[in-house]
Parts: structure tokens; C-alpha cells; sequence
């Protein structure tokens, strides 16, 4: 598994042409840098591609951040999570089975480990489907 290729192919549409993966965390979150030196975060849960960083000097002071950092290690979370099923195998992470973004609780009956792949491939097909639609738009999942 490549993953800059697995974002690139599923986030793309989002502009990310990621060359360098930064970190990542046990709900498949990452941080990755681009050719232009920003750094980009990928949230499964909230069905995101974003720049959070336009340079190593923005990135320095957004992982200083406590807000950035409580929301980031998701510790609250990871901890029910392993509660709930132990341990990640490799290759997997942990996943809000109805994302955040689309009213999806952040508990432990909204929670599920799932090939770290997929989670990256399902997350950027939803985010490339959601992303033009008005904010409580209604829209049809195809199953």
C-alpha cells in the first residue's frame, strides 16, 4: 500500500498532491506535505481534504496548539474505540461508521476498525459527492 497514491487517487478532486505523508493517526487522519511545502489534513470523520499549514513555520505553530492537538490524538475517542475492540491490526483504523460531518455520533455504537485503505478510498469518494452541496442539504447515499 502506497498511501500518498491511495490519497492522491481518492482525494485529488480536492487539489492535494501530496509528496511527503507527516503523520497519521488511529482514525486515519494524516497530515501530508505538498511540493509547495503546505501541509494538508485528510479527516475521514468530518469528510475533509484541507490545507492546515502554508509552510514549516505554520505547521510548527499548529502542532503547538492544544485545540489542534486535543482534536488530533483523539484520545477520548481512541480509548473507547479499543474499549470497544481491542487493539488495531495492521493495515486498519478505527472509523465513525456514519461520519461526524453527516450527524454521526463520537461514541461507541458509531464505531467500527476497517481496512486503513478503504477508509481513505470510501471518505474521498463521499467528501468528492458532498463537498458542492449547501450546508443540511438532503442527498441519497448509493449502498
Amino acid at each position: 500500500m502506497n498511501i500518498l497514491e491511495e490519497v492522491k487517487a481518492a482525494w485529488g478532486w480536492s487539489g492535494i498532491e501530496p509528496v511527503e505523508l507527516v503523520t497519521e493517526n488511529e482514525f486515519g487522519n494524516l497530515i501530508l506535505k505538498d511540493a509547495e511545502d503546505k501541509f494538508w489534513r485528510v479527516c475521514p470523520e468530518e469528510i475533509t481534504c484541507e490545507v492546515v499549514a502554508d509552510s514549516i513555520e505554520s505547521y510548527n505553530e499548529l502542532i503547538q496548539d492544544e485545540e489542534f492537538n486535543e482534536d488530533w490524538f483523539m484520545a477520548d475517542m481512541v480509548a473507547i474505540a479499543e474499549k470497544k475492540l481491542g487493539g488495531l491490526k495492521e493495515g486498519h483504523k478505527f472509523q465513525l461508521v456514519i461520519p461526524g460531518a453527516l450527524g454521526g455520533d463520537y461514541d461507541a455504537k458509531n464505531i467500527k476498525s476497517t481496512s486503513f485503505v478503504d477508509l481513505i478510498k470510501s471518505s474521498g469518494e463521499l467528501g468528492k459527492k458532498v463537498a458542492d452541496l449547501p450546508e443540511g442539504a438532503e442527498f441519497q447515499l448509493d449502498r
